[in-house]
């Protein structure tokens, strides 16, 4: 809806499109809750923005610029409707989407800017979310989006997709679709540790990516590889009473076997090319899981080579935390720990409830319940939502039993 009012509108009013939504989504609670839920939503709240855009133009465009490409159009009554209508083609929607994403990836901001962008305008994030995904803090990612909104509102018009431009914003939309994907695999906003719609979404936006020839690179390959992968093991990831399950845990016969088939030939796809992007390397450590029978005969070699590549090609914490647990499987709980001793930036990790846990899972193994009870616990004060604080809870206990 943002994408396509942004159409009408112009970017440089994009607050007035965020305007329209919100009216549309606050007249959908007025009327559903005496009619009840329509049908299809989805077109009710398309049919909504669209007529009060009507609205809007009507009242305002003798006042307002709106998007130069179509403000000539809008001169006359006979024409406003269908150029309208038109811009809420199902069709035109997901060509603007892919439009807005580069809109949003503007080289005059900084990197971080235009990713909490992608993610606040076109994936409805709040700031908190964001704040989740880079591990800062809410205010900054506050600052940033509010930064990047005032830089967009000077651009009078869409983002041009030139064949150079493309190629230079490509990564950073790779990286906000990874990061929509990420906090639906493992929810930090909500009390549902798994949010598959997010999912559902990261993938349908990088199947837009495929589906041009000037963005189906082999790095979008990959991450579309890595999403199907992961989202494959979405039903395994909660229990039969709807908490976190450790993928020790897991019941294998109940990942999605058509995404796994769909994440494996993407990868393949994808490794024609020279290109050795992390979303390869990560894809790759997601295909020795989904292979793999069992936690006992997952390719542990495998999964640590993979690990020490991606980081020495993008190094962070959060990798280097995977790496340790990886080494952990494979050389025992004993070098597990020096791996996690030896994390460079461990500081970041500090409110990383996962961070804590990992510890106490290796010191528990090793036999020392006071060690584990105490990270589990430090685990627990930092969970960020209630399905994480009942599956540290769980681990604290087995402290007791162990």
């Amino acid at each position: 809806m943002v994408a396509a009012l942004t159409r009408i509108f112009g970017v440089h009013n994009l607050a007035l499109a965020e305007d329209v939504v919100q009216d549309a989504f606050c007249r959908a609670l007025e009327v559903w809750k005496v009619r009840g839920v329509p049908e299809n939503p989805s077109a009710w709240l398309m049919a909504t923005a669209k007529n009060r855009a009507l609205d809007v133009i009507r009242r305002e465009r003798t006042a307002s610029t709106f998007a130069p490409e179509l403000s000539r159009l809008f001169d006359s009554e006979w024409t406003l409707a269908p150029v309208v209508a038109e811009a809420f083609a199902t069709e035109i929607i997901r060509d603007e989407q892919l439009r807005m994403m580069f809109s949003c990836c503007d080289p005059r901001l900084k990197e971080e800017v235009q990713i909490a962008l992608v993610l606040n305008i076109l994936c409805g994030f709040g700031a908190r979310e964001i704040a989740g995904a880079f591990l800062v803090g809410r205010a900054a990612v506050e600052k940033r989006i509010a930064r990047g909104k005032e830089s967009l509102a000077t651009s009078r018009r869409l983002f041009d997709l030139t064949d150079d431009d493309v190629a230079a914003r490509l990564p950073v939309v790779q990286d906000a679709l990874y990061l929509v994907f990420n906090e639906g695999y493992h929810s930090v906003s909500t009390n549902a540790v798994v949010r598959a719609d997010l999912c559902r979404e990261a993938i349908r936006l990088t199947e837009l990516l495929l589906g041009d020839p000037r963005t189906a690179t082999p790095a979008t390959g990959a991450l579309a590889a890595l999403m199907y992968l992961h989202a494959a093991r979405l039903p395994g990831r909660l229990d039969g009473d709807g908490d976190l399950s450790a993928l020790v845990d897991q019941d294998r016969s109940t990942w999605d076997a058509a995404f796994i088939a769909r994440g494996l030939a993407l990868l393949e796809r994808s490794a024609r090319g020279d290109e050795v992007s992390p979303f390869h390397l990560q894809a790759a450590i997601a295909a020795a899981h989904v292979q793999a029978a069992s936690v006992q005969g997952t390719n542990w070699d495998t999964i640590v080579e993979l690990y020490d590549q991606l980081v020495a090609l993008e190094p962070s914490p959060v990798v280097a935390l995977n790496r340790a647990i990886a080494i952990a499987q494979r050389d025992g709980d004993e070098r597990g720990l020096d791996a996690l001793r030896a994390i460079d930036g461990s500081d970041r990790l500090a409110d990383y409830p996962f961070y804590h846990a990992a510890f106490a899972e290796l010191e528990l193994r090793l036999g020392r319940r006071d060690e584990a009870r105490t990270r589990f616990e430090a685990a627990m004060s930092l969970a960020r939502n209630a399905a994480e604080r009942r599956f540290f809870e769980k681990r604290l206990r087995s402290c007791d039993c162990a």
